[in-house]
């Protein structure tokens, strides 16, 4: 019988991950913030049941608890930007006025995200999401589904995704999925119960 881990660290595990423009790293679709400076770096990530560190260059740079909540952000303040500072090459107006280009339903599903975060930046990954899609799918199918989206109340890379993912976008979003019940006498209507 083995014995039970006498430390936290016995059954931890190891990732490598690439710092998002964002200045996080995905661990279990849960996103864990680093020291901004290494925005672009890889780092190792080391991860149990309760904790999770982040190295660069064999140096720990970042420790927080373990979070279970998928497309959450954990951020500390001190790994953030002097005054929340926009990273330069992706900055909320860069990515609304890009998402302007393909067309309003984009544009609003950019802005949300980059507004019901805690911080802009959080949404940025969610925006560059968007972008890849539009490589993918192209301007046109990308604007389509942003609509739909938009349309059913929620407005998110998610959503968005598994619109154009399923072809949704091609369809009307105010027409029914379903058939019309076709006129016959023994179907009744509401008007028959009442």
């Amino acid at each position: 019988m083995k014995p039970l881990p006498t430390t936290p660290y016995e059954y931890a595990l190891w990732k490598r991950a690439r710092v998002g423009v964002d200045y996080h790293i995905e661990v279990d679709r849960h996103y864990y913030s680093v020291p901004h400076h290494l925005v672009g770096h890889e780092v190792e990530a080391r991860f149990s049941a309760a904790t999770v560190e982040c190295f660069f260059n064999a140096r720990r740079v970042a420790v927080h608890a373990r979070s279970y909540q998928v497309g959450k952000h954990t951020t500390i303040a001190e790994h953030m930007p002097k005054a929340h500072q926009k990273h330069a090459e992706w900055s909320p107006n860069r990515l609304i006025h890009w998402a302007g280009t393909i067309g309003p339903s984009t544009q609003a599903v950019v802005t949300y995200q980059l507004t019901h975060k805690p911080h802009p930046e959080q949404g940025y990954r969610a925006c560059l999401g968007l972008l890849a899609l539009a490589r993918q799918y192209g301007p046109e199918r990308l604007e389509a589904a942003a609509t739909r989206a938009v349309a059913i109340g929620s407005p998110t890379r998610h959503s968005v995704k598994s619109i154009l993912e399923r072809g949704l976008d091609r369809r009307s979003a105010t027409a029914p999925d379903e058939l019309a019940l076709p006129a016959h006498s023994n179907v009744r209507g509401p008007g028959y119960y009442h």
